[in-house]
């Protein structure tokens, strides 16, 4: 009887220790929004040097 019982707890407490993980993390930097504008005023920027630079020269 008393072998029973431990193997009951353990059951009980793994089951209560797998509810408990942790879910999956949120992604670090989204893309979809003001990433993309900052990639792309990057672009800009280094397009407009570029052509600055030939103009000079």
């Amino acid at each position: 009887m008393k072998i029973k019982n431990i193997f009951l707890v353990a059951f009980m407490l793994v089951g209560m220790v797998a509810l408990a993980q942790p879910g999956n993390p949120s992604t670090p930097a989204p893309i979809d929004g003001g990433l993309s504008l900052l990639i792309a005023a990057g672009v800009g920027l280094g397009a407009k040097k570029v052509h600055d630079a030939r103009k000079n020269s």
